[in-house]
């Protein structure tokens, strides 16, 4: 099943749009206020241009019209220089312009104005230029009577736009840092957030290897302490499940023990009937069903997982030497250990002992004169190595020797389930089960127990590291 996109990622993709919206919107905003900001404060000095105009216009004995005193600022005296002025003298038609209009005028809007009033229009200005304007109107008092002047300052738009783009252009890298930080503060955000997240995977993972039973409601905030909870629910449900399943396949195994054990009796009257061909027949699928009884019983005895506790290796295994030295097989054999005293194993002492027994029984029962059971130590694993120097098997048989139902003995009276059964134990702490030659000529069993969990607490597909012993 293809797993979907990563949850980190796409709470950062909302972010990285959230803020990109976010700055698109301040700076847009931004850039208006300062707009705003700008043609009030650009119409403060029109303002100021108008009140030094109206205060220096005169009209001498004749009614004509002058100007005491020009504004100060350069840009009236150079042609086109951006800021211009221009009175209209309504009563008597004629004009006063500055120098910055050469042979242009102002083409302003003939609207009504009153004494003291200010208007603001957008105008048409020298060479095709849009210009702000600001007028008002004037009454002065001359010989002929009294004259109303049409006072107007505008500057060229261009420049307020030019400082506008200046401060967006300004404003960008601002911007631009500012999402920069506010995006590592959401990355920030989302680990933190998602570390409950990834407590709760490493507990699974923690009870899924055998370290641990349940998951710790106490190590996780309140919004992910009900899917603890759910968790440890579905897990106690689990096992009681597997409980009453082993007891049903127990009771069933037992069930058919006695039945099968009068089969086996029966057989033996057809044989001494002379039956043997139907005996034949009936023994081995009495023995195929023993077989399976056995196994089940096995898997139903196995504790599945890591062993939260260290299990010491050599004390299981002189244990079973010494069980085994007192068999008829092995009372004419040497049974050696070289394992350290100190070396543990994380498997359940019953697995561990159902383990390690059902591999040196089948080395006592195959080898000449030796057996030798020894251990190697990795910083990922633990290799225990089964070995005898009796006839061995044939390279092509030790894959298949593992295999259910596969008896290395046909002549054997046990089950032949010592390989598979050593199998199931094995796959179910995450080890691995090898058959290959021994150093003493017969065949060798392979254990390899990983030291690590197998499965590791990250939230991507977990990746097994492969023992290479």
């Amino acid at each position: 099943m293809k797993a979907g996109a990563s949850l980190r990622f796409r709470l950062f993709a909302y972010a990285a749009i959230v803020v990109a919206a976010a700055l698109l919107v301040t700076g847009i905003s931004l850039s208006a206020l300062f707009s705003r900001h700008l043609e009030r404060r650009v119409g403060q000095e029109l303002d100021t241009h108008l009140n030094q105009l109206t205060g220096g216009l005169r009209l001498d004995a004749g009614s004509e019209l002058s100007l005491g005193r020009e504004p100060v600022d350069p840009r009236f005296q150079a042609v086109f220089g951006g800021l211009y002025w221009q009175v209209d003298d309504e009563t008597t038609g004629r004009q006063l312009k500055s120098r910055s209009l050469w042979d242009t005028y102002l083409d302003i809007p003939g609207d009504i104005l009153h004494p003291g009033d200010t208007h603001v229009h957008a105008a048409a200005g020298p060479q095709g230029a849009t210009v702000l304007v600001h007028e008002t109107l004037v009454l002065l008092t001359a010989p002929d009577g009294d004259h109303r002047l049409r006072v107007a300052v505008a500057i060229d738009r261009a420049e307020i736009s030019a400082l506008a783009t200046g401060f967006a252009r300004d404003l960008a890298p601002v911007l631009a840092i500012l999402g920069i930080v506010l995006l590592l503060g959401f990355l920030l955000q989302i680990g933190e957030g998602l570390k409950p997240v990834y407590r709760v995977l490493q507990g699974v993972s923690a009870i899924r290897s055998g370290a641990a039973r349940r998951l710790q409601a106490d190590r996780v905030p309140q919004e992910v302490a009900p899917l603890v909870e759910e968790v440890n629910a579905l897990l106690d449900a689990q096992d009681q499940a597997i409980s009453r399943a082993r007891d049903r396949a127990a009771n069933l195994a037992h069930g058919l023990k006695t039945p099968l054990s009068a089969l086996v009796t029966d057989v033996e009257r057809l044989r001494a009937r002379g039956d043997t061909d139907i005996a034949d027949d009936i023994s081995e699928l009495t023995g195929r069903m023993q077989r399976h009884i056995q196994r089940e019983l096995a898997r139903a005895r196995l504790r599945h997982g890591r062993s939260q506790d260290k299990t010491p290796l050599k004390p299981v295994v002189d244990g079973i030497l010494r069980a085994l030295k007192r068999t008829p097989e092995g009372e004419n054999l040497e049974l050696k250990c070289t394992v350290q005293a100190d070396l543990t194993v994380p498997v359940d002492p019953d697995d561990l002992n159902e383990l390690i027994g059902n591999l040196a029984e089948n080395a006592v029962r195959f080898a000449a004169t030796r057996v030798l059971v020894d251990a190697l130590t990795s910083p990922d694993a633990v290799v225990i190595r089964i070995g005898d120097d009796g006839p061995g098997l044939d390279p092509d048989n030790m894959a298949s020797a593992v295999e259910p139902d596969r008896r290395l003995d046909q002549s054997g009276t046990g089950a032949g389930l010592g390989l598979t059964i050593s199998g199931d134990i094995v796959e179910s702490f995450g080890g691995r089960l090898e058959l290959g030659t021994s150093a003493l000529g017969g065949l060798e069993a392979r254990i390899s127990i990983p030291l690590i969990s197998p499965v590791k607490p990250r939230p991507r597909p977990f990746d097994r590291r492969e023992d290479t012993h």
